[in-house]
């Protein structure tokens, strides 16, 4: 049987990296997310990507991954999640991918970061049962047309299934 990936495909790599290295769910990150995330990060063409927690109405930064000359985000850092973009994302507020994030702080659908956002992708971190763990995200100071949600979408489920076994709410 022939199989349609290549075994250095992006989605092979996260996919060992955060199922095939524990059999058993973990409340914690996996040690292999810093990874993962500078692996999305660089092939989607993106300046940041992370996994935040929202929890006790708090938005936490879990695990960032970011290009050097823009160092805006820190593990540990957290924010009242009402003002967070990963918050309006979840409920729906403001779409997974936004080709053009400057758009939505102009018309103020989303709160003005300090800083450019072109291409913003954000999906939740869903856990058995439809539970929001946070959301897995990435974005750029440019437009990334070609900036795909879907890789962002399956990775989130991946992890989801790591922090809690079980089926993995759609």
């Amino acid at each position: 049987m022939y199989l349609n990936y290549e075994p250095d495909d992006l989605d092979v790599k996260i996919s060992e990296l955060l199922v095939a290295t524990s059999d058993s769910a973990d409340p914690e990150l996996p040690a292999a997310v810093p990874e993962v995330l500078k692996l999305l990060r660089t092939c989607l063409g993106m300046d940041v990507a992370f996994v935040s927690q929202i929890a006790d109405q708090r938005r936490t930064f879990m695990a960032v991954d970011q290009v050097p000359d823009f160092p805006l985000l820190e593990a540990g850092m957290s924010d009242p999640v009402e003002e967070s973009w990963c918050q309006r994302v979840v409920e729906g507020r403001l779409p997974e991918r936004m080709e053009d994030a400057a758009a939505y702080v102009a018309s103020g659908q989303a709160p003005d970061p300090g800083f450019p956002i072109g291409t913003h992708l954000s999906t939740p971190v869903r856990l058995s049962g439809g539970t929001v763990y946070g959301t897995l995200c990435c974005f750029s100071r440019g437009i990334r047309t070609e900036a795909d949600i879907d890789r962002l979408r399956y990775t989130a489920s991946l992890l989801a299934a790591r922090l809690a076994p079980g089926p993995v709410a759609p």
